[in-house]
């Protein structure tokens, strides 16, 4: 009797659980999908346009401190007190400066970035929604979630080119 009953508590649970399968999986990789795009090739054109000064200033800095540093570990020991002071000096200046402009850099790339991704958002959705109805999907999993899965279940390619597509 208990067998029986513990086949039939194991036939049931089986039968309950199946609605919760899903037959159609797709597997996404979102940001792949959002950097690929031509949206995200322009912000990161107008990103490169607007931080190009700064960041050509923070690579003359990196390569002024190099050689300042170079100076100081090669001559500092002949240098006078007032010239190793300046250019501790002017070593600690630059490097202020470097650091200033790494964090403007650093911050305007976050907010552009943060700014994509907010108005790429209902698009990207609208690009998933899309892909779900073409191919009857029932489920979408950010592929970063998954294990394994067969190329044929990638839908990031076909989301990209939904999403260049919208406008």
């Amino acid at each position: 009797m208990r067998k029986l009953t513990g086949a039939l508590c194991l036939g049931v649970m089986s039968v309950l659980s199946m609605p919760a399968m899903a037959n159609e999986v797709g597997v996404i990789d979102w940001r792949q999908a959002l950097l690929d795009s031509d949206a995200a090739q322009r912000s990161m054109n107008e990103l490169k346009n607007q931080i190009g000064d700064k960041k050509q200033r923070a690579e003359s800095l990196s390569q002024e401190l190099q050689q300042l540093q170079q100076k100081l570990q090669q001559d500092g020991a002949v240098m006078s007190d007032s010239e190793r002071t300046n250019a501790q000096q002017e070593l600690r200046t630059k490097g202020s400066e470097f650091q200033q402009l790494r964090q403007q850099i650093q911050s305007m790339q976050q907010k552009k970035e943060q700014s994509f991704m907010q108005s790429a958002k209902p698009k990207l959705d609208r690009a998933i929604e899309q892909v779900v109805e073409r191919h009857d999907l029932d489920l979408v999993v950010d592929r970063d979630a998954v294990v394994y899965s067969e190329d044929g279940l990638d839908v990031t390619e076909e989301v990209t080119r939904i999403f260049n597509s919208l406008n």
